[in-house]
């Protein structure tokens, strides 16, 4: 990619209405643009990167056995009028709306209800189990004040996983799964070290749940931390019970800040008695079938990789998620040795973010360091007198010099 054919601009300062760390530099550095409080656009450079984290969350929900599909948005007022969960009483972030009939429908904040009326088609025997499921797919709350960026918005990107099990033996068994699969998810996005399974209400799915929380100074959740074994409890429900199931004493606890990334549920077989979602076992009895949900906020999570990897100059994205594997800045009277490096490490399989821009070399240097790509390459006039350039990580100030030819060669070792 071209720089000066990238829809994007750059900002010098943070917009005044924006306090959280995520918003401020996502919008200077022209990956998002916002719409209205709690709704942002994702621009080129944006949509990238959640694209990035979308195969990640993809890769390892197939690992463990899921298929991907895409449910509508639009909610039957008397589905989940039969689950208890239309009530504003019950679920206070409702989006409802009416259609021209006259009938109420809700705009999904959740997908247990349909999907598992759904599932009344498709799953009659024991044969039919287990079926796992997901879904990426934006999500509308609407949440009484839209803060903290795009950490909490009122329209956001999920990936929301079901799972349905033919026994809660056999539903313990992917859940532990799934956890492991979170485990892998954010670790390859670059949070891994930081981000703790942690035990927490189940607010209006049910009564408890877990939490994966990436710990923050701007978190908006306290959780207690156990780094020994790698678990927490949310100050939520932080009680003696809670702590003597988890085997750990108040002592032993640090008092943290955490953002939450995922979280998944047991829902048991409430839902599907409520729904009707049967199957016939192998002695011919009927028994309603074992739901889990399992969900990540995908665009979320961009946010906490922000706040989590940024200094004083920009972002500095992980290299898994990044938009570009390389930054070419050419600040070089002539512009022939960078532009075959350019095609060099295109044919190579690189994506390159490419500047030759007629700006100044300030402007290069300091958008550069705002947009975050993991390696900034050099092309100079004092580079190119030694058949160079000069490579930079993002995270790192420490420069070296890379023979052009020996670039061009060797271009994915000397990115890594």
């Amino acid at each position: 990619m071209l720089q000066s054919e990238l829809f994007t601009k750059t900002l010098r300062t943070a917009p005044k209405d924006e306090q959280s760390v995520n918003a401020q530099l996502l919008i200077r550095a022209g990956y998002i643009h916002k719409q209205m409080a709690g709704a942002y656009a994702y621009l080129p450079l944006g949509l990238k990167v959640i694209e990035k984290i979308k195969n990640i969350v993809r890769e390892e929900m197939n690992a463990i056995g899921g298929q991907e599909l895409l449910m509508t948005s639009l909610q039957r007022k008397e589905l989940w009028e039969r689950t208890d969960r239309w009530d504003d009483k019950k679920v206070d972030i409702w989006f409802k709306s009416q259609l021209k009939n006259g009938n109420e429908v809700g705009l999904a904040w959740s997908h247990e209800e349909p999907i598992t009326e759904m599932m009344t088609a498709y799953i009659n025997s024991y044969r039919d189990l287990p079926v796992y499921i997901y879904q990426f797919q934006t999500k509308l709350r609407n949440e009484l004040r839209a803060k903290s960026g795009i950490l909490r918005g009122r329209e956001f990107l999920m990936k929301d996983l079901y799972s349905y099990s033919i026994s809660k033996e056999a539903h313990e068994e992917f859940y532990n799964k799934a956890i492991q699969a979170y485990h892998k998810v954010f670790e390859r996005t670059g949070l891994g070290d930081s981000t703790f399974l942690t035990f927490a209400s189940g607010g209006a799915f049910t009564q408890f749940s877990h939490e994966f929380q990436t710990l923050s100074e701007t978190g908006e959740d306290v959780i207690y931390l156990h780094r020994g074994k790698k678990l927490a409890i949310n100050k939520e429900v932080l009680t003696d019970e809670v702590m003597a199931q988890l085997g750990v004493k108040r002592s032993e606890l640090e008092e943290v800040k955490g953002s939450e990334v995922g979280n998944i549920f047991s829902f048991g077989s409430t839902k599907s008695e409520q729904l009707g979602l049967y199957f016939k076992d192998e002695s011919g009895a009927q028994r309603p079938v074992i739901l889990g949900s399992y969900g990540i906020g995908i665009s979320r999570l961009l946010g906490v990789i922000v706040e989590k990897f940024h200094d004083e100059k920009g972002i500095i994205w992980p290299r898994a998620v990044s938009p570009f594997d390389v930054h070419l800045i050419n600040i070089a009277e002539n512009t022939a040795q960078a532009d075959k490096l350019y095609k060099a490490l295109q044919l190579s399989g690189i994506s390159v973010l490419y500047d030759q821009r007629d700006v100044s070399v300030g402007v290069k240097l300091t958008d550069s360091d705002l947009l975050g790509i993991p390696k900034r390459a050099l092309v100079s006039d004092k580079t190119l007198k030694e058949d160079s350039v000069e490579l930079k990580s993002r995270n790192e100030s420490k420069t070296k010099l890379i023979a052009i030819k020996d670039m061009m060669a060797n271009a994915r070792s000397h990115l890594q």
